[in-house]
């Protein structure tokens, strides 16, 4: 998947996080939540390309031309419209999509430049990097789904991009898709066992859905990164997203809760496989690294100051803690990264 909520299905749908460590907007006064204007439904011709969507005003689809295009503004960073009543607290501008693009680079450094894990066929659909995947599978008919209109200006013949969110009933008719690809919804996700009975009921029988999920929360196994308050990372950092998970509904915790494993086997997919072992954890760190240290702002500011209303006077303080302990050599913090996918039963088992 693209961006948070959004769906795939031979789809990808994937959230927006993202680079460069600038926060020239962080020292501005507070600055309420700009809303974007109400949303007009207007009528756009229905795109058929066999994903059964529909450009209705009563569907969660919408066409790229709409309303739904006004940005909600904060502190100078784009966030997705409130057409969508979507709590995820990352922007989704410019600066965030370029760290996107580090974090994409270092994942598929994680799976040997794998764009998935589960054992598909060539002939699926998928939600993820669906750029990358659609050039591998030219013969494949792929949608990228995500909350805003962040894709890229020229796309493959076989890729076609929609404005969906997939915390909404998806509009696509059961046992269309060969392949649902979902990739770091963490934060914009209330009931992931919700998300993937909509995958469950979308995917073909024999089908596959493949999720990747992190969470910001810092580990070291040397006990360099702690909670006792002399880092900031294991420390406030983590204390933030856990608080700001909780105050939104939607869980920034979602390996230590095992969210995707849980909701996956409720919404009726089976275990398959394991994941690989991976050589290249220094390349792959220093890249992480650099995503992260690239827009801490956009990462922290909206749980800092409009999700926790925590003292705004702190805040940037708390910004040098983070980069300072980046920065430690002596520091080894580490971030999981965990993919769960599961095949929908050739037979429905009642």
């Amino acid at each position: 998947m693209s961006s948070p909520p959004a769906p795939a299905a031979v789809s990808s749908s994937e959230q927006t996080p993202q680079t460069s460590l600038s926060v020239a907007d962080a020292d501005t006064p507070e600055q309420p939540l700009e809303p974007a204007a109400p949303h007009q439904p207007e009528q756009e011709p229905v795109i058929d390309d066999d994903s059964a969507l529909s450009a209705g005003v009563d569907s969660s689809t919408a066409s790229v031309a709409s309303s739904i295009l006004e940005y909600r503004k904060f502190k100078g960073r784009s966030y997705h419209s409130t057409y969508h009543d979507s709590s995820y607290p990352i922007p989704t501008d410019e600066q965030t999509l370029e760290n996107f693009d580090l974090m994409h680079h270092f994942l598929t450094l994680l799976t040997d430049d794998k764009l998935y894990l589960a054992p598909v066929k060539d002939d699926v659909q998928e939600f993820g990097r669906c750029v990358d995947y659609a050039d591998e599978h030219p013969n494949t008919a792929v949608i990228g789904t995500d909350l805003s209109a962040v894709q890229p200006d020229w796309v493959p013949p076989n890729l076609k991009f929609e404005i969906d969110d997939c915390t909404k009933p998806w509009t696509w008719d059961a046992n269309t898709f060969d392949f649902v690809h979902i990739r770091y919804l963490f934060g914009a996700i209330r009931d992931w066992t919700a998300l993937f009975k909509e995958a469950y009921n979308a995917v073909k029988p024999g089908g596959w859905v493949e999720s990747c999920e992190s969470e910001p929360m810092t580990h070291s196994d040397d006990g360099t990164v702690t909670n006792d308050g002399s880092t900031a990372l294991g420390g406030t950092w983590d204390k933030m997203f856990i608080e700001g998970g909780k105050a939104t509904g939607c869980s920034l915790s979602v390996l230590t809760e095992d969210l995707q494993m849980k909701a996956m086997k409720e919404a009726g997919f089976i275990p398959f496989g394991s994941w690989p072992k991976d050589p290249k954890m220094a390349e792959i760190g220093q890249y992480a690294k650099l995503s992260l240290e690239s827009d801490l702002v956009g990462y922290s500011q909206m749980i800092w100051h409009e999700v926790l209303k925590w003292p705004a006077d702190e805040y940037q303080i708390f910004l040098m803690q983070v980069r300072k302990d980046l920065r430690n050599k002596k520091l080894h913090p580490y971030f999981k990264v965990r993919f769960v996918w599961g095949r929908k039963p050739e037979t429905e088992h009642k």
